[in-house]
C-alpha cells in the first residue's frame, strides 16, 4: 500500500510565516482540502512539519519533524521515507499541505514509483510517488551536500507523469493574491 506524506513546513516568507496549511479555504483549511483528496487514495498518511506539532493536533496525524536542521523538503522526505518503511508501506505520496486542487487519482497514476507530476506549471517534483527503498539514496544524496528536490528525483530515475485540468491541479497557495483566487475558485467564481 502507499502512505502519504503532506508536507506543511514551508516558511511561507511570502504569507508572512504563517502555517500555509492552516489557511482557511471552503470552509475549513488547505490542509482539510488536501486530506479530502489524499485519504481515499492511501493508506497511513502523516505530516512533515517542524517546530510545535500541537498546530497540526485536531488532525489527528503523526507530525515527523526533520532529522537535522537544514536539509529543506529533502529532510522531510528522509523522515516520511522512514516512517513509511516502518509502516510497512512500500512506496511514499508526498504532496505540500497548500495544493488544494490535487487529483483525486494522483496515487494510482503516480504508481509504480519513482514517478513525479508535471502540469501546466512545469514539474512538481515534491508532488511525487517515492519507493521508501531510496531512503538510503536519499541519505546519501543529503550527506554529500545535495538538497535539490529535482536532482534527487533524477538520481532515483523518477518519471514525469503529465496532468492536465483547470484548475491547475497543482495550484499551490503562496500569496495572498493566490489564496483569495483558490477562494473564488472553490466558489466557482475563478
Amino acid at each position: 500500500m502507499v502512505a502519504a506524506l503532506i508536507l506543511a513546513g514551508g516558511r511561507a516568507s511570502r504569507l508572512g510565516g504563517l502555517d500555509k496549511p492552516l489557511l482557511m479555504l471552503d470552509g475549513g483549511t488547505l490542509l482539510d482540502s488536501v486530506l479530502r483528496r489524499v485519504r481515499p487514495q492511501v493508506g497511513p498518511v502523516a505530516l512533515s512539519a517542524n517546530g510545535d506539532p500541537a498546530r497540526f493536533a485536531r488532525f489527528g496525524l503523526p507530525v515527523l519533524a526533520d532529522p537535522r536542521a537544514g536539509l529543506g523538503p529533502l529532510g522531510g522526505l528522509l523522515a516520511g521515507l522512514r516512517w513509511a518503511a516502518a509502516s510497512g508501506e512500500t512506496a511514499l505520496l508526498t504532496v505540500p499541505g497548500d495544493t488544494p486542487f490535487i487529483p483525486e487519482d494522483l496515487a494510482s497514476r503516480l504508481a509504480p514509483p519513482p514517478s513525479v507530476a508535471a502540469g501546466e506549471g512545469g514539474v512538481h517534483h515534491l508532488v511525487a510517488c517515492w519507493d521508501v527503498g531510496c531512503a538510503a539514496a536519499l541519505e546519501a544524496y543529503l550527506t554529500g551536500g545535495g538538497r535539490r528536490v529535482s536532482a534527487f528525483g533524477e538520481t532515483c530515475g523518477a518519471r514525469r507523469v503529465v496532468f492536465a485540468g483547470a484548475p491547475d491541479p497543482f495550484f499551490n497557495v503562496n500569496t495572498p493574491a493566490d489564496l483569495a483566487w483558490a477562494r473564488a475558485t472553490v466558489r466557482g467564481v475563478g
